[in-house]
């Protein structure tokens, strides 16, 4: 109460920040009558001088109250559009590198257009990114004709282009995509073999529309690439089977593993947990089927991975419900987003989850998938230079975006004041009494032709509304996950007379409702022509816009409250834009998930004291604040869920960034011949001390044969150490260590004289890639299993985080060591049936090598190494050249040696 008390004197924080921004503002309205003077050549020539004065070493932030003048001008002559105030205001918070909450409708889309121009004055780009490819098709195209305008290059990045036009829509000035496809791309450019297949460049400016559905709602999901494993599509089969038959706990049980049923639920972290009962009874019908033997624990280190599948089958059973999380579509399991309603298309549930609700809907189970590649987008989008976004409701998420993003929040006032009336909630103590309450409100609506807008929380309540509609013959549009290509078309028109659309969870976000119904804007300039189209609407629009306005404007029917206040209020706020008159209610049951999980006894308890009959609700403050105080539970559950990943996903992070700089400094280089030679070092020095000890002369002995059968078994090097135990006043470990890389070095050169320096250095390039990569593909997998079972470290008393971060430490620094010894015992080992690293034919070699070729062979390596070597004779020198796995296989002749191999 004080704090609001001081706000009314002082004003708030957000409302002190608009007062400097608004002086910004004057500055560049100032410039509109010197602008509107110049030609339109004159106009796109400032964008060339602007980059001259960048090159000068002036700041970008110096240009802005400039560009900004000039990006409202030329808008003014492309689109007939010229920006609000409002929009200036959003568009220095976007440049600020903060998140600008606009209403629907403020005209986010044309606000982007200013930040996007100024920052691509620098020439590194800017990305644009979208929630959907529908929407950054519609943006580029329409904006790129005020940025061709200008002078820039505007590029669209869309999942199905090859590699040089990805390249060619990254190397624009501004690039429109998704955030799916500039992650995934990202992925992409660290796992190919060549810089040629790379397609993005440095990562400088993001703008990030809806940022609260991206950053937010799908932080918990990371993007993964990833290959198929092993087939257990009959083990998940069985599985399946097996957990039908297991019974749940009863609720008045309180939750314990030791309870009356086989396992028990927590629908509010969903998780599930098998009970003792459960535990026996599973083991019992596994030995059944002979999947695990007698006496055998689930919890055994052997069967860790069978008891993983059990709980994951549970949950698929349990917690995940057909047509509110996913589809089964042409016979197969399609993930639905459960933020948006939208189907997504290619993505599947990882850890084995997809398999467990595939052999659920008993469709084809493929094979479980293991992650090459994986990024969050929390971590994907702070690798960017400047990051900056703007949606509809962001203000109740600012101290996440300011802790995670370290993105201020400031709300921009609407261009035209807010008059939609938002009724009290409407609470019922059944979901058939809210339902029925529900459909007469919409009849209501439908009668006096007030176009009415409900949104759900499932596919599943959106087709149990449209049902009751039918009934009724009332008409209407359904949209949803199944119906999702015909999205933008229906939201665009439910601002229609008469209009009743159902939509799941505000699909169609970013696509306005217009009062009156959609009209096309064909007031775009044609630049090579010199004169400009007449801006037009619909000749019967304006007379359909006053009509939907005497009736009421816009209504929205909220059919339950979402977990999120924001997703309320983004459905609250498709009505009263710009202005207009609506109106919103939502209607909510004491057996809607929310108000069950979330919600105490204790309201449900006075609803009925109060003797309700059937069909009476509850239209109070005190029920609004409960259900207000509920939902910042789960907000700040979930925000502590996003936390938590965050802080083990900045582990792998940072071993990210270093195994990716590493790849793209191996690409880079022409030759890394240097870096064997460093590794090799590395390497050996290591075997030498492992096998080595000083300390006794007898084990010396016994340990130097050792270390010379392993250097011939393992690195094809045929040397003898024991001579070297009776050498005096020498530092044997390193003596050995230096006639070791003489060998290597002498082997290595035999080796490049035979199948050329430019082949092996591709070689060696090839080998380094490709074992980095799979040693990386072993540890995300290592590190995924180390974050399953980390929390039982806390029944120990020790901090799960920091033991988390401990043992990461201790596998990537095992890892790095693996990656090294493998690289010199693959280029030890090396043979001329190798591959050609980029991915080319097949080279096949054929060698005769004649007697005078040795002697070639023995003066290059006298001038190549600093060594004195005994001289070798022919034949020593065959065995050398071409000794086990090594180079190839050969025979031997009189006069000639024939050598027979392939390089790839």
């Amino acid at each position: 109460m004080f704090l609001n008390f001081l706000k009314k004197i002082f004003g708030s924080r957000n409302d002190k920040i608009l007062i400097k921004l608004n002086l910004i503002v004057e500055q560049i309205n100032d410039l509109e009558n010197f602008y509107k003077n110049f030609t339109d050549q004159k106009l796109k020539n400032q964008t060339k001088i602007f980059k001259k004065r960048l090159k000068k070493k002036e700041l970008l932030d110096n240009l802005l109250i400039e560009s900004y003048a000039i990006v409202r001008e030329a808008s003014k002559r492309v689109f007939g559009l010229r920006h609000f105030d409002s929009q200036i205001l959003g568009g220095i918070v976007l440049n600020n590198q903060c998140v600008a909450e606009m209403k629907t409708g403020e005209g986010k889309t044309l606000t982007s257009t200013l930040p996007a121009y100024l920052n691509a004055l620098t020439g590194d780009g800017v990305h644009i990114v979208t929630m959907n490819d529908y929407l950054s098709k519609r943006d580029a195209n329409k904006n790129k004709f005020l940025f061709e305008f200008l002078g820039l290059t505007v590029g669209l990045n869309l999942p199905e282009l090859s590699v040089s036009s990805k390249k060619e829509a990254y190397n624009s000035d501004i690039t429109y995509g998704t955030n799916n496809e500039f992650g995934f791309d990202y992925l992409r450019d660290n796992m190919v073999m060549s810089k040629n297949n790379q397609v993005q460049r440095k990562l400088n400016y993001v703008l990030i529309d809806e940022v609260d559905s991206i950053l937010i709602d799908e932080a918990r999901t990371p993007l993964i690439i990833s290959g198929e494993e092993d087939d257990c599509s009959k083990l998940y089969a069985h599985i399946n089977t097996i957990v039908s038959c297991l019974h749940q706990q009863d609720k008045e049980d309180t939750e314990s593993f030791t309870g009356s049923g086989d396992f028990f639920l927590d629908e509010k972290s969903k998780q599930v947990y098998l009970t003792e009962r459960g535990l026996i009874k599973i083991e019992k019908i596994l030995v059944k089927k002979n999947i695990i033997k007698k006496k055998e624990s689930l919890y055994s280190s052997k069967n860790i991975k069978l008891l993983h599948h059990v709980t994951t089958s549970l949950k698929a059973h349990r917690l995940f419900t057909k047509d509110v999380d996913y589809l089964v579509k042409n016979k197969e399991v399609v993930i639905v987003d459960e933020h948006t309603g939208r189907i997504m298309k290619g993505r599947r549930w990882s850890d084995g989850l997809h398999q467990a609700i595939e052999a659920k809907e008993h469709v084809l189970i493929k094979n479980e998938n293991k992650t090459l590649a994986s990024i969050t987008f929390q971590n994907y989008f702070r690798l960017y230079k400047k990051l900056s976004g703007m949606t509809g409701t962001a203000y109740t998420e600012a101290f996440e975006f300011r802790s995670i993003y370290n993105l201020d929040t400031v709300v921009i006032p609407t261009n035209k004041p807010m008059i939609r009336k938002d009724y009290s909630d409407l609470v019922y103590l059944t979901e058939k009494e809210k339902i029925e309450s529900i459909i007469k409100d919409i009849q209501k609506c439908y009668l006096k032709k007030q176009p009415v807008l409900v949104g759900t929380v499932s596919i599943e309540k959106s087709e149990i509304i449209s049902n009751y509609l039918k009934k009724f013959q009332i008409k209407h549009n359904v949209l949803n996950a199944k119906f999702n290509k015909q999205e933008a078309e229906i939201i665009s028109q439910a601002g229609k007379l008469g209009a009743v659309t159902i939509a799941t969870n505000m699909a169609g976000r970013g696509t306005d409702i217009i009062l009156g119904g959609y009209f096309e804007d064909k007031h775009i300039k044609k630049i090579k022509k010199k004169h400009k189209n007449v801006y037009f609407k619909d000749k019967n629009w304006k007379k359909n816009h006053k009509l939907v306005l005497s009736v009421g404007g816009l209504h929205v029917i909220g059919t339950e409250r979402h977990e999120s206040r924001r997703i309320d209020n983004q459905l609250r706020g498709r009505s009263g834009r710009q202005g207009d008159i609506g109106s919103s209610r939502f209607y909510l049951s004491m057996e809607d998930s929310l108000m069950r999980i979330f919600t105490s006894d204790k309201v449900i308890n006075i609803m009925r004291n109060l003797g309700m009959k059937y069909g009476d609700s509850i239209e109070n403050n005190w029920v609004n604040r409960a259900i207000s105080n509920a939902q910042k539970k789960v907000e700040n559950m979930n925000f502590d869920i996003r936390k938590q990943l965050l802080e083990y996903d900045n582990i792998i992070n940072e071993q990210r960034k270093v195994v990716y700089k590493q790849r793209n400094a191996l690409i880079n280089k022409e030759e890394i011949k240097n870096i064997i030679k460093s590794i090799s070092k590395d390497v050996f020095l290591k075997v030498i001390n492992n096998f080595l000890n000083l300390k006794n002369s007898i084990k010396i002995k016994k340990s130097l044969l050792k270390l010379e059968s392993y250097f011939f078994k393992k690195f094809n090097m045929k040397i003898s150490f024991f001579g070297y135990s009776k050498i005096k006043n020498i530092d044997l470990k390193n003596f050995i260590l230096d006639q070791t890389l003489q060998k290597f070095k002498i082997n290595y050169l035999i080796k490049e004289n035979l199948i050329g320096r430019k082949n092996m250095r591709n070689i060696e390039k090839s080998v380094m890639l490709k074992k980095l990569d799979f040693f990386w593909q072993e540890h995300l997998s290592e590190m995924e299993y180390l974050k399953q079972g980390i929390h039982l470290r806390g029944y120990a008393q020790k901090d799960p985080k920091i033991e988390y971060k401990r043992e990461s430490f201790i596998i990537f620094s095992n890892m790095l060591e693996s990656l090294k010894y493998e690289v010199i015992l693959e280029l030890s080992g090396i043979c001329l049936s190798h591959f050609d690293p980029y991915g080319s034919k097949e080279i096949n070699y054929k060698f005769s090598i004649h007697p005078d070729r040795f002697k070639q062979i023995r003066n290059f390596l006298k001038k190549n190494t600093n060594i004195e070597f005994r001289k070798y004779d022919d034949e020593d020198i065959g065995t050398t050249i071409l000794s086990r796995n090594s180079l190839c296989s050969c025979k031997s002749g009189k006069k000639y040696k024939h050598c027979h191999g392939s390089v790839k």
